[in-house]
C-alpha cells in the first residue's frame, strides 16, 4: 500500500426529515446565499423545507446554475456575494450546483484579476481562503457533497476543467433520500453510472497490496449493481434510494482512493466530450470507459481479473477471456440502465471527436492514466472504438 494522508472533515447528516435540522449547522450570524439549479427544488418541496428550517435567518438566493455549471453564470453569483458580503454558502441540488458553489466559494475572496485562472492555470491549489459552504444533496452522483473536488465548464470557449482544494470540503452535507423521489429515471441512471465509474477510476489500476481499499471498492460496485433495478423504480423505493445515495457519496469521498494509484483518464476525456458536444457527465464517461478498459487491458490485467472474479463472479479458465467478459458485462450494465455506450448513439462521429480531442491534448501536453502512458494519439484510438 502506498503512503497516504487522509482527511475528510465533512459532517454527514443522513436520513428522511433531516433538512429540518439545517439551521443548527450554520453559524447563527451568517449571511447565507442559497444556490440551486433550474428550480426543481421549488416544485418538489425541498425549497419549502429549506426556507422553513432557515426562518428568521438572513438568506439571499441565486438560482439557475446549469448542468455542467458555467463560469459566466457563476461569476454573477460571485458579484452578488461580494456586493452583499455573504459569508456562508448553501448549495441545494446535485453535483453541478455543489461544484458551482465551490467555485463561488473560492472565486469570491480571490484577489486575482482573472478567476478563470483558478481553473485553467490550476491556481486553486495555492488558495489560502474560501467561503464556508454546506450542501443539501438532491441528486446522488458526483460525491461532491463529501469531497474537495469541483468541475466547471466555460461554454463560450468550449472548455471544462476540474480543480480541487482542501478548503472546499463542505462543512456539512444533508442527505435525505426522499429528496430524490421526484427525479426522472434518466437522472437516476446518470447518477448510478457516474458513481460506478468513479469507483472504477480508483480501483482498476494496478495492485499495491491495498486489500481493504480493494474490498471497499468492490462492495460499492456490487451495491450499485444490486440496487440499481429498485433505484430506478417509480414510485421510488426508499431503501434502494438510500443505498444509492450513500454508495455515490462513498464512491468519491477519497477513502477508497487513499494509498492506491488512480487513473481518471476516462474523466479527462469525458470532460472534453462535454465541452465539445454537450454530453452530460455520466454520458461522456459511459462512451469512454468500456473502450479504455479494453485498450489498457494488459496493463490493468491483474485488477481486471479481480474485478471479474469478485464483482461479476466470473470463473473462466482463460484469464483473458474472463477479462474480456468482465468488460462486456460493464457495458451491458450501463445499457441495462438505458445508458448508451457509443458516441454514435449520440450522432457524434468518433473520428471527428478523436481528432478534436487529440489536437487539444497535444497542445496542452496532456498525458493520462495511472502509468502516465496514455498519449493524445492513444486517446484518439480509444475514441475511434466508441462506435
Amino acid at each position: 500500500m502506498n503512503n497516504f494522508n487522509f482527511h475528510n472533515p465533512t459532517r454527514i447528516i443522513f436520513g428522511k426529515g433531516t433538512i429540518a435540522e439545517l439551521s443548527k449547522y450554520i453559524p447563527k450570524k451568517a449571511k447565507i446565499l442559497l444556490t440551486y439549479g433550474g428550480g426543481s427544488i421549488k416544485s418538489n418541496g425541498v425549497y419549502d423545507q429549506v426556507i422553513k428550517a432557515l426562518k428568521k435567518r438572513e438568506v439571499l438566493e441565486f438560482g439557475g446554475i446549469e448542468v455542467n455549471p458555467d463560469y459566466d453564470t457563476l461569476m454573477k453569483a460571485v458579484k452578488l456575494v461580494r456586493k452583499k458580503k455573504v459569508d456562508f454558502l448553501l448549495a441545494v441540488g446535485g453535483g453541478s450546483v455543489i461544484d458551482g458553489t465551490k467555485f463561488i466559494a473560492v472565486a469570491a475572496p480571490y484577489s486575482g484579476k482573472k478567476p478563470w485562472n483558478l481553473l485553467a492555470k490550476n491556481k486553486a491549489r495555492d488558495l489560502k481562503t474560501a467561503l464556508p459552504l454546506g450542501t443539501i444533496l438532491t441528486l446522488p452522483a458526483t460525491g461532491s457533497e463529501m469531497n474537495r473536488n469541483s468541475v466547471i465548464s466555460r461554454r463560450s470557449t468550449e472548455e471544462k476543467f476540474a480543480f480541487a482544494s482542501e478548503l472546499l470540503y463542505p462543512a456539512f452535507s444533508i442527505l435525505d433520500p426522499e429528496t430524490t423521489f421526484s427525479l426522472p429515471p434518466k437522472q437516476v441512471r446518470n447518477g448510478l453510472v457516474d458513481a460506478f465509474i468513479h469507483v472504477m477510476e480508483q480501483y482498476v489500476t494496478y495492485p499495491v497490496g491495498a486489500t481493504l481499499q480493494d474490498r471497499q471498492a468492490e462492495a460499492i460496485l456490487q451495491t450499485l449493481i444490486e440496487i440499481s433495478p429498485k433505484a430506478m423504480q417509480i414510485p421510488p423505493n426508499y431503501d434502494a434510494r438510500a443505498s444509492f445515495m450513500w454508495a455515490a457519496t462513498n464512491a468519491l469521498n477519497h477513502l477508497i482512493g487513499a494509498g492506491v494509484p488512480t487513473d481518471w483518464a476516462t474523466h479527462a476525456i469525458g470532460h472534453e466530450l462535454t465541452a465539445f458536444y454537450g454530453l452530460s457527465h455520466a454520458e461522456s464517461l459511459a462512451v469512454v470507459m468500456p473502450y479504455m478498459l479494453w485498450y489498457k487491458r494488459d496493463k490493468k490485467a491483474a485488477k481486471l481479473a479481480g474485478y471479474a472474479q469478485r464483482v461479476w463472479k466470473l470463473r473462466e479458465k482463460n484469464p483473458q477471456d474472463m477479462i474480456s467478459l468482465a468488460i462486456e458485462k460493464t457495458a451491458a450494465f450501463f445499457l441495462s440502465l438505458g445508458m448508451p455506450t457509443t458516441l454514435t448513439a449520440y450522432s457524434i462521429d468518433p473520428e471527428e471527436a478523436a481528432q478534436r480531442i487529440q489536437e487539444r491534448f497535444t497542445i496542452r501536453g496532456t498525458v493520462l492514466g495511472e502509468h502516465a502512458d496514455i498519449l493524445p494519439e492513444d486517446v484518439a484510438a480509444i475514441l475511434r472504438m466508441s462506435r
